[in-house]
């Protein structure tokens, strides 16, 4: 069995954009957790853990 595969080389200008959006969402994610209780922060992340069905403790 053969199996093949495509791979499409993106401009520098589409990565870099890429990269840059995902910066913004990734700094939006933690001022907002910044500016959130820590409690709240706590919480969250802790009721995550449980919802993937990881143990936390």
């Amino acid at each position: 069995m053969t199996t093949t595969t495509n791979t499409v080389s993106l401009p520098l200008s589409r990565r870099l954009g890429a990269g840059l959006v995902l910066f913004a969402i990734g700094g939006a994610m933690l001022f907002a957790v910044g500016l959130s209780g820590m409690a709240a922060a706590h919480n969250t992340a802790h009721d995550t853990r449980h919802a993937i069905g990881f143990p936390c403790h």
